[in-house]
């Protein structure tokens, strides 16, 4: 069983330093020592720094929400891999669908920042998902097949061994909406069959594919239960330590009992 990772998605949330370190204490307290699951934060850039002095001695990794190609040069407003290593980051979010369809980002964009992340030995969490239009137009799999081939071009297997994925169902981050079991499991292996196929069975059995979409503490163990779940990024329900704690809760006993 591949060891489950909850990773925080804060977004562009809280809205002072006060409250992004109150709330990194709260998941550090709350954790403690234990490293059965993994467990990730994404503050806003401008609170980095600040939280990776909150997490020092704890096994809690600090993820980005972002970063550029480029270590540097005349990019105005972009933030390297480099930097964000110097800043305590052990992990970056990639290709979150806010930034795939709010933004315009496309796959091509994401395998170039993929490909830095790698080279800055960064962790990525690369986000894919289908819209509510392409699911009930029964495109998910293709629109996960383009997102995931896009994405992770030009990797070699033991490249993407070390790559997290995401699948986020846009239609279910942020809405309430969140997908069953069934269906997120129907996703996730179809995710891992893309995997060995492409990269062999081999890396598609290390690699880590979370789930994400309104995971909540009352839909965690259920979820993090299917065989190809193997953690989640979390969002909303990240903002609150005690919410935050339940669902990573739920991941140790799934990591205790063990799956079907």
């Amino acid at each position: 069983m591949r060891t489950l990772l909850i990773a925080g998605n804060w977004k562009l949330n809280p809205t002072t330093t006060e409250a992004a370190v109150a709330l990194a204490e709260g998941v550090k307290t709350g954790l403690g020592t234990a490293t059965d699951v993994h467990v990730a934060v994404a503050p806003p850039f401008v609170f980095l720094g600040q939280v990776d002095g909150v997490l020092e001695g704890s096994p809690i990794g600090l993820s980005a929400q972002d970063m550029y190609w480029e270590n540097s040069g005349a990019f105005t407003g972009e933030v390297s891999g480099c930097m964000l290593v110097d800043v305590g980051c052990t992990h970056v979010i990639l290709g979150h669908s806010e930034r795939r369809h709010g933004m315009g980002e496309t796959s091509e964009v994401v395998n170039k920042k993929l490909k830095a992340a790698l080279e800055a030995k960064l962790i990525p969490i690369v986000c894919i998902g289908e819209t509510k239009e392409e699911r009930l137009g029964e495109q998910t799999e293709a629109v996960l097949l383009e997102q995931l081939s896009g994405s992770l071009a030009g990797l070699s297997p033991e490249q993407a061994a070390g790559v997290v994925l995401a699948y986020e169902p846009v239609w279910a981050i942020g809405t309430g909406l969140t997908a069953t079991p069934e269906q997120a499991q129907a996703a996730h292996a179809f995710i891992r069959g893309w995997l060995a196929k492409v990269f062999g069975e081999a890396t598609a059995a290390r690699v880590v594919v979370q789930y994400g979409g309104s995971v909540k503490p009352d839909n965690a163990v259920q979820l993090l239960g299917c065989p190809d779940i193997d953690g989640a990024l979390v969002g909303g329900a990240s903002l609150k330590a005690s919410d935050f704690l339940a669902i990573i809760k739920a991941g140790q006993e799934v990591t205790a009992r063990g799956k079907a």
